[in-house]
């Protein structure tokens, strides 16, 4: 299984549309960094935003997920409250090959503030927007800029077509298009 570099990322991209919007170059410049980077792509996070609440004292249950346990927020910056946690989702749609898997790790500005985002694996055949997991592990609020890097996706190329894709299993997050919550 072989890491991919720029060239066949871009070429992914530009040619099969595994990533659109695409950003050809990395852009830094008064931004959290996002683009195409060297073995990987930063990816972006929108402006909607889920934001964690107890307001109505719900309990979090991955298997009876209730709506009461956020708050819809459309902004550009978001305000993560102290030890909590919010979900959005990328600016990007990803389309995965069916011989590749990706990881996703979050990027060193928001990390070294005490921001963690975490993404699980984009599997062979998945295809939509990422939802994002955000968050806050510091006792302050921290701020999320939103169309500014959340991300890097990295691309691993299998020796072998797998015989079952993400898309052929119907996976319950496929063609996601907005802030996803937990599915049963």
């Amino acid at each position: 299984m072989g890491l991919k570099a720029d060239v066949w990322i871009r070429k992914m991209a530009l040619e099969h549309g595994m990533i659109e919007p695409f950003v050809e170059r990395q852009v830094r410049e008064g931004v959290i960094s996002f683009g195409l980077s060297s073995y990987g792509y930063d990816m972006r996070v929108a402006s909607s935003f889920k934001i964690f609440t107890n307001v109505y004292s719900a309990i979090v249950d991955p298997k009876n997920f209730s709506p009461q346990s956020f708050v819809d927020v459309e902004t550009d910056v978001c305000i993560v409250p102290p030890n909590s946690f919010a979900l959005a989702r990328s600016v990007e749609y990803f389309r995965i090959p069916p011989n590749v898997l990706t990881l996703c790790v979050g990027k060193s500005t928001y990390a070294r503030t005490g921001i963690i985002t975490n993404v699980t694996p984009f599997e062979p055949g998945w295809e939509g927007y990422v939802t994002l997991e955000i968050s806050n592990t510091t006792p302050l609020p921290a701020k999320i800029y939103a169309n500014e890097g959340i991300a890097q996706v990295v691309f691993f190329e299998g020796d072998e077509q797998c015989e079952v894709t993400y898309a052929d299993r119907k996976g319950k997050y496929q063609g996601q298009v907005g802030v996803t919550p937990p599915k049963l």
